[in-house]
């Protein structure tokens, strides 16, 4: 299965992980100056959230094209119990 983010998607998934990957900065450079735990954790928190949405959107555009693929018989022929098992297999990696 061939992830195809377009348009609006790739840009909601990148700017998540753009925002994910300035939080995780942010939490080094909290670390490295000694900050408050309490801060650290509130922060790498929202990393993880980010992260998270990140993945469940490609997650969720991912059924979706499989979806499409099933009903138009499928691109690469592939025999759609393997195809849900490898989503979910997909879906509970982020659970």
């Amino acid at each position: 299965m061939e992830l195809e983010l377009e348009g609006a998607d790739l840009k909601a998934v990148l700017n998540r992980l753009r925002r994910a990957q300035g939080q995780i900065s942010g939490v080094i450079r909290m670390i490295e100056e000694g900050r408050d735990c309490e801060d650290v954790v509130t922060q790498l928190a929202a990393a993880s959230r980010a992260l998270d949405r990140a993945g469940f959107a490609i997650i969720a555009t991912g059924l979706q094209q499989c979806v499409t693929d099933m009903e138009s018989g499928s691109k690469n022929g592939e025999d759609p119990v393997a195809m849900r098992a490898r989503l979910e297999k997909l879906f509970l990696s982020l659970a």
